[in-house]
């Protein structure tokens, strides 16, 4: 007689229980880019901090994937639906941010722009690494935190007890 392994069926159980959060992460790209949008018309006409309007950017596209998901699913986000959602969520925004300042370089700079920014870039390269890494690591502390908190207040559960 052949041994024959045992398959779980657990993953198969549990699968269609679990939401997909890409669409959660559409939702915090949409809310990003709207706030993004909103803050730059605003940018027309006062100066404001880029960090700020980052942030609060982040904090309204967080605002609306957890609200959406709370609406959707009836229950709160857990600790690992979290993770994958700042995760995704961080990653899209990064994604759409390269694709902007690839049509910035491309549309709006002639030769010689693109030049002295290569040029610029090049003599001294530290403190252009050094601000993407600090935007990296605010992005993703910005979008945990912004995640916790508004899952935290806006959980179905806690207001029932």
């Amino acid at each position: 007689m052949s041994r024959q392994p045992n398959h779980s069926h657990q993953s198969q159980t549990f699968a269609p229980n679990r939401p997909k959060l890409m669409q959660y992460v559409g939702f915090f790209v949409i809310g990003y880019i709207l706030a993004s949008a909103l803050f730059m018309i605003i940018q027309t006409k006062i100066a404001l901090n880029a960090q700020l309007v980052m942030m609060v950017s982040i904090v309204v596209g967080a605002y609306i994937a957890v609200s959406k998901f709370i609406k959707h699913q009836q229950r709160a986000l857990a600790k690992h639906e979290i993770n994958r959602l700042m995760f995704g969520s961080v990653g899209a925004v990064w994604l759409l941010t390269i694709i902007y300042f690839l049509a910035i370089w491309f549309w709006l700079f002639d030769a010689v722009s693109r030049e002295v920014l290569l040029e610029m870039a090049a003599a001294r390269p530290l403190p252009l690494l050094s601000s993407l890494v600090m935007m990296l690591v605010l992005t993703l502390v910005g979008a945990r935190i912004s995640l916790w908190a508004i899952n935290h207040f806006l959980n179905p559960t806690s207001k029932t007890a």
